[in-house]
């Protein structure tokens, strides 16, 4: 019983050492006053309508969306041909793909922005909009390859050959066994990829640097000028975002299965 307590106590602890820094960003973003304050003076709404009514973080946030949702279906499509690739033939040599696929993801980010930087320059490209959502799918690939991996390794193989068995080619057993089998797979793969390239900045700005305005890179370029709510403001809607996406998959999917937690049972 003493221990049972003891874990609860030190569980609840973890957790409000967590939640603190978001709490007290979440006090500072309804600041009346325009300074970064905790505890609040006074309560105020404004600093978030100024995320949507202001015109310069309004174009952030819409830039931030688009690249997120064009460079989370990007890595999606460049992810699912190596997965299923992998998963289907098992070629020996296929292998050093899937880790090409990871490295990205593995480097410190900023050697690969770096990386990034240096090739646009190179091919004359530097600072156009679209390299950053190019930048990102390459960037981000590693997340939706190990989920798709994931979701490829959990489907049952006598299905396939079952299909194979009544004349299917590849093609329609993709399209009719296995793909809505992997969907939760995709739709995850997507969520993260979006979610992490919506809160990106080295990448971001070293590929386009001010000519296109992300929300961190406007962030960053607001602290020039002084502390306000409104950057508060941003992060607690980041978050909040984020907790929607992952939850919206939890609640309709398998979360721990598609973050590999679980095994698949035999």
């Amino acid at each position: 019983m003493l221990t049972r307590r003891l874990s609860t106590v030190l569980a609840s602890l973890i957790a409000l050492v967590l939640a603190a820094p978001i709490m007290v960003v979440a006090g500072v973003s309804v600041n009346a006053k325009k300074s970064l304050t905790f505890p609040p003076q006074g309560f105020s709404l404004s600093w978030y309508a100024e995320v949507f009514t202001d015109p310069g973080w309004r174009a952030a946030l819409v830039a931030s969306l688009v690249v997120a949702t064009l460079s989370a279906a990007l890595a999606v499509l460049i992810a699912f041909p190596l997965a299923w690739f992998l998963w289907r033939w098992r070629a020996p040599w296929a292998r050093a793909f899937e880790v090409l696929g990871m490295t990205p993801f593995i480097l410190p980010p900023v050697i690969t922005a770096l990386g990034f930087l240096s090739f646009w320059a190179a091919v004359g490209e530097y600072g156009a909009p679209w390299t950053v959502v190019v930048s990102h799918a390459v960037f981000f690939v590693t997340l939706p390859l190990v989920t798709l991996s994931l979701g490829f390794g959990a489907v049952d193989r006598s299905y396939v050959e079952a299909a194979a068995t009544m004349g299917a080619d590849d093609r329609t057993v993709l399209r009719t066994v296995v793909m809505p089998l992997v969907r939760p797979y995709v739709i995850s793969g997507f969520a993260f990829a979006f979610v992490l390239s919506l809160n990106e900045y080295i990448v971001a700005y070293m590929v386009v640097g001010f000519t296109l305005e992300t929300l961190p890179i406007k962030i960053f370029n607001a602290l020039r000028y002084g502390y306000t709510p409104t950057m508060a403001a941003v992060t607690v809607l980041f978050v909040s975002l984020t907790a929607l996406v992952f939850g919206l998959i939890a609640w309709f999917g398998d979360l721990p299965r598609l973050l590999g937690a679980w095994a698949k049972s035999d």
